[in-house]
C-alpha cells in the first residue's frame, strides 16, 4: 500500500466538515474513550485575529498568514471575514477561489471564516440584515471550502429586555441561519464572546434553545471570567465544533496565564477531533506570540 502523507490526510477530514470534528465518544466504554484520547488526532490552527493591527492596517495580507502557518509548522488556518477585501460585502469569487488554491498548493486546511453578527436588536428588520449577513457568509465559507462560519450572538443593544426574552429570539434567527448553512454544507459557529454569552450557563442554554444539528459552539478558553473558568470550559467542551486557544484565561475577571497542559486534557477529555485554533491578544510582538502559544500547545499534545 502506498503511504498516506499526513498533511493530505488531515486535508481529507477537514473536507468532510466541522460535523467530524463533532462527534463523540461517551457511549464507549472507559477504556475505548481513553484510547481514542490518547489517539485525538488533534492539531494546531491559527486564527486570523492574532494579527488583527497589522491585518487591519494592510501591513499584512491573508497570502502573508498562510506563508507564516507553513514557516511555522502550523496547519490550519480559520481566516476572519473582516480580513477580506470589502468586508462586510463578499469578496470577489476570484479573490476567493485564489486564497482557496494558495492554501490548498501550501498544504494548509481552512477552517472557519467568521462575521460579527449581533442578533440582540429588538428589532427584526435589523435582526434581518444580521442573518443576512451570515448567510452571505455561509456562501462565502462554501466557495472557499470552509466548513463554518464563526458567528457572535450579539454585544447586547442595550435595550431593556430580559436574557430569557432576547434569548429566544436569537436562537430563531440562528436556527434560521443554521438551516440555510445546512444546505450549503457549512455549520454555525457560536462563539462565547463575553457578549450576550458570558457563562457556561448561557452558553447551554443557548445552544439547547437552537437545537439544530449544524450549530455548535466555538469555545473561547479566554472569555469565561468567573472564579473557575476550567470547569466552565470543561462543562460546554461537548458542545464545540470549534475552539480558540488563548494564552490567558480570566479567573474572577482578573488575567492568568492559561494552563495549556490542563486546557488540552479538558479537549481530549471531551472526543473532540480536529483542529486547536491559537488567538494571541495583547501587547507584544505577534510573530513571536504566536509562535510562543504553538511551542506550548505542540508540547501539551505529546
Amino acid at each position: 500500500m502506498v503511504k498516506t502523507n499526513r498533511r493530505n490526510f488531515t486535508r481529507m477530514i477537514s473536507m468532510a466538515g466541522l460535523s467530524a470534528a463533532v462527534m463523540r465518544v461517551p457511549e464507549l466504554k472507559a477504556g475505548k474513550v481513553e484510547q481514542a484520547a490518547s489517539d485525538s488526532g488533534l492539531k494546531i490552527s491559527l486564527n486570523a485575529y492574532s494579527f488583527n493591527s497589522l491585518l487591519a492596517s494592510g501591513k499584512m495580507t491573508i497570502d502573508d498568514m498562510l506563508d507564516f502557518c507553513v514557516e511555522t509548522g502550523i496547519e490550519g488556518l480559520d481566516i476572519t471575514g473582516y480580513y477580506f477585501p470589502g468586508y462586510p460585502a463578499v469578496p470577489p469569487d476570484d479573490y476567493i477561489f485564489r486564497i482557496k488554491k494558495k492554501a490548498f498548493r501550501l498544504g494548509i486546511d481552512l477552517g472557519c471564516t467568521g462575521v460579527r453578527s449581533d442578533f440582540t436588536w429588538a428589532d427584526p428588520a435589523k435582526r434581518a440584515e444580521e442573518k443576512k449577513l451570515v448567510k452571505e457568509w455561509i456562501v462565502v465559507a462554501q466557495k472557499l471550502g470552509a466548513p463554518g462560519v464563526r458567528i457572535f450572538a450579539g454585544a447586547l443593544s442595550g435595550e431593556n429586555y430580559p436574557w430569557e426574552e432576547r434569548a429566544k429570539w436569537i436562537a430563531d434567527d440562528i436556527r434560521e441561519c443554521a438551516e440555510f448553512g445546512k444546505n450549503h454544507g457549512v455549520m454555525l459557529a457560536l462563539q462565547n464572546h463575553w457578549d450576550f454569552i458570558k457563562t457556561s450557563e448561557q452558553a447551554d442554554k443557548m445552544i439547547k434553545l437552537i437545537n439544530h444539528d449544524w450549530v455548535g459552539l466555538m469555545l473561547d478558553t479566554g472569555n469565561y471570567r468567573s472564579f473557575d473558568p476550567y470547569k466552565e470550559i470543561e462543562d460546554t467542551a461537548k458542545y464545540a465544533i470549534s475552539w480558540m486557544i488563548k494564552e490567558m484565561v480570566y479567573i474572577n475577571e482578573k488575567p492568568e496565564n492559561a494552563d495549556i497542559d490542563r486546557i488540552v486534557g479538558i479537549v481530549r477529555k471531551s472526543g473532540y477531533r480536529g483542529y486547536l485554533p491559537i488567538e494571541t491578544l495583547g501587547q507584544g510582538d505577534p510573530f513571536e506570540k504566536v509562535r510562543v502559544m504553538y511551542g506550548k500547545i505542540k508540547k501539551a499534545l505529546g
